[in-house]
Parts: structure tokens; sequence; C-alpha cells
């Protein structure tokens, strides 16, 4: 399928999703945290689509905002998709859990937390993965500091 195909399927689902490309050959979707959820499970289960596979769970710190990017494929149709979200909410950022539709964003999912502060809503064990409970702030944001630690260049 292509991108354009792509785009004109995924926005009769929802109508108020931004579609780019950004000079990227994967076609780029903008969602709304409270569509996030609906919009990956029916890109999963969807039979023109089939996004079988989340290949990529990131944390994006756009300084006025917190986000976080997922990078799709369907093995079985072969095309490739970025599904973006984001908050301007910096002091409680929270998006919907989405380990029920891909079981591999657990772990995405707690290392986004650890280091981005992002929480996510019905995730079964969200937890700090790489640093130690008594870590103070998330190391990933652009925002944060380290007197003791700080690498001078």
């Amino acid at each position: 399928m292509t991108n354009e195909a792509l785009q004109n399927l995924i926005s009769s689902w929802i109508p108020e999703l931004e579609f780019t490309e950004e000079g990227s050959q994967f076609l780029n979707i903008t969602v709304k945290p409270q569509q996030l959820h609906q919009l990956l499970s029916q890109l999963k289960s969807n039979i023109e689509t089939q996004f079988d596979y989340l290949f990529c769970l990131s944390g994006v710190d756009y300084e006025k905002s917190l986000g976080v990017v997922y990078h799709l494929e369907s093995t079985t149709h072969r095309h490739i998709l970025v599904v973006k979200v984001e908050t301007e909410d910096r002091e409680n950022p929270t998006f919907d859990s989405v380990c029920d539709i891909w079981k591999t964003a657990e772990f995405h999912e707690r290392e986004v937390f650890d280091f981005f502060g992002i929480k996510f809503n019905n995730h079964p064990n969200l937890k700090r993965l790489f640093l130690t409970d008594e870590w103070v702030g998330f190391p990933l944001r652009k925002d944060y500091v380290d007197e003791i630690n700080m690498v001078i260049k």
C-alpha cells in the first residue's frame, strides 16, 4: 500500500490526524493523546494495515512538550509507519500504554518512563528499568541538570 493510500484509509478512521512525510520515505502521523490507543489498536487489527511489529518506541523532549514516537511495520503488507504523540504537560506527562497491543512495548515504555518521566496508563509494571529508585530527575530531558556527573567539553 502506498503512503497516499495509507493516509486515505487511516484518515477515514480519525479525520483529525495530521499527516506528513517530512522528506522521509515513511508516512508520519501525529495523533492527540486521547486518540492514541484507538489509532494504534486499529492499525494493528485492521486487515488492510496489519501493523503487527512495533520495532521502535522512543521518548522525545521537544523543549516545550514531551512526546513518544512509535515506528510500526506490517510484516504481511511490508509497509512502515511512524506515529507521534505529544503533551505540553511536563509536570505529569501521561499517555496510554500500548503493551496490550504489542507486548514488546512493555520494556520500551519503562525505558521512556525512566529517562523522560513519561507515565503510561495501564502499564502492568511501570517502574525504573536502568536507573536506581533513588535517582532524582530524568536525564534525557533537555532541562535536566546534574552538577556532579556533568561532562564538560
